[in-house]
């Protein structure tokens, strides 16, 4: 049912100024979410703010709205700091629509962008720098940007900057922006890393977490299928067969992706592919085709986990587990965004049995392990270069004597005879409630 509740009932009451009320009103955004329902009153105030949601429920609008409305009084500069380039195209995208009327300007400054048009947006004067780590680190050793007029600072998605390796960067940026300043920083996950960033340059911040970390969205459904990895481009092939709407496919390396989205585009499905070795260009053209309809399946490694913001994803897919725990619940966050309902699929082999109870761990949630379906004919697949070690391998990580995949390995190369014959708690065990299981 489409929400009709109008803005006098939505974000009216917040603070927010009426100009910005009447911008909101035009780009339709009617009822704000949680964690901009209790954000934007605290940040519109000018207090330090600490957001912890999971992905997908509109921090950008809870970080943008103050961030506009306290430019326009305190005067200064923003400072917005992101993960990727991919989030910072589409953090710059949400403040052009919100500033269009107002004058607001921007400046993205991304690595694998031309540096000759970043210092042409920096001539310009902007009132909002949005940044990736590396490429602001670049400037200021160049000298091309100077960040004593920050009067107000944003870190959105900090802890997967922290996963990526941006500490460095980031205690620097920190050390060259005035500390008079108002600080909003947004997380999915609460590592001590992100504590001690709070201790250390926050002011007092309000905590406001709307869900427990590492809690993934109660509107996706979720399933695990127990797959040889031999078997993992037939099944994604019947699962794409089922399945009529946009897919996201995860890849745990960039090698795979490109070998998984080729063999999507034999199996007839438009498909693209974004990962590190792909150019800005690229990325940029593979995510837009994406959201136009152009590929049906895009196909990522996690450098994607949290830079794609697109409508509607009727599907996420983890072809090959996470490195972490933690990224699972990003990844299938990109599905069942803004309320809206949706589906996570995993591929999982026999011998990651720890994997999978490490996100059971994590997300408090038993992930129950569907039927296998027949399978589609092996066809020839294109040509790639060998993969590295198995992930299992990596990690060593053999099923438990006694767990649900050490009885779910298959015992003969027949085709069928792991297809949902054998039940996860061992032969002649029944599953449990709903056809799912706790790894053990």
């Amino acid at each position: 049912m489409t929400n009709t509740t109008p803005i006098a009932e939505g974000f009216y009451g917040l603070g927010i100024a009426p100009k910005l009320l009447d911008i909101l009103d035009q780009l339709k955004y009617k009822t704000p979410t949680p964690i901009q329902q209790q954000s934007i009153p605290i940040a519109i105030e000018g207090k330090d703010v600490m957001g912890i949601a999971q992905t997908g429920t509109g921090k950008t609008l809870a970080f943008g709205i103050p961030l506009i409305q306290r430019l326009a009084q305190t005067k200064g500069m923003a400072l917005v700091i992101l993960p990727t380039r991919e989030l910072a195209l589409q953090v710059d995208d949400e403040f052009r629509k919100l500033g269009r009327g107002i004058g607001l300007r921007t400046a993205v400054l991304i690595g694998g962008a031309s540096m000759y048009h970043q210092l042409q947006d920096l001539k310009r004067k902007p009132h909002v720098l949005i940044v990736t780590p590396g490429r602001l680190i670049d400037h200021l050793d160049q000298k091309t940007v100077r960040l004593d007029t920050v009067s107000i600072l944003v870190l959105d998605e900090a802890d997967r900057m922290l996963d990526m390796g941006f500490a460095p960067q980031i205690k620097r940026i920190l050390q060259s922006v005035p500390k008079e300043r108002q600080t909003m920083l947004f997380s999915a996950t609460m590592p001590p890393g992100i504590v001690h960033i709070a201790s250390s340059y926050m002011k007092l911040p309000v905590r406001v977490e709307i869900a427990r970390a590492g809690t993934a969205a109660e509107n996706i459904t979720q399933e695990v299928f127990v797959v040889r990895k031999e078997d993992k481009l037939r099944l994604l092939e019947k699962v794409l067969i089922e399945h009529h709407g946009s897919v996201l496919v995860f890849s745990r390396t960039k090698h795979g992706a490109k070998r998984i989205t080729r063999s999507v585009q034999v199996m007839g499905h438009p498909a693209a592919e974004i990962h590190s070795n792909r150019s800005l260009n690229q990325r940029r053209e593979a995510l837009d085709g994406f959201k136009s309809g152009k590929y049906r399946v895009l196909v990522a490694t996690d450098i994607a986990a949290r830079g794609i913001d697109v409508k509607g994803i009727e599907l996420v897919i983890n072809f090959d587990l996470p490195d972490q725990a933690e990224d699972y619940v990003h990844r299938i966050g990109r599905t069942g965004r803004a309320g809206r309902s949706g589906r996570a699929i995993s591929f999982a082999t026999p011998d990651q049995g720890r994997d999978v109870r490490e996100i059971e761990k994590l997300t408090r949630t038993m992930l129950p392990v569907a039927k296998m379906p027949e399978l589609p004919p092996h066809r020839a697949q294109p040509s790639m270069p060998a993969e590295r070690r198995p992930f299992a391998s990596r990690h060593g990580a053999p099923a438990r004597r006694g767990s649900s995949y050490a009885h779910a390995r298959p015992s003969s190369p027949s085709p069928r005879s792991h297809h949902g014959g054998r039940p996860f708690r061992g032969s002649g065990s029944s599953p449990s409630r709903g056809g799912s299981r706790r790894f053990r």
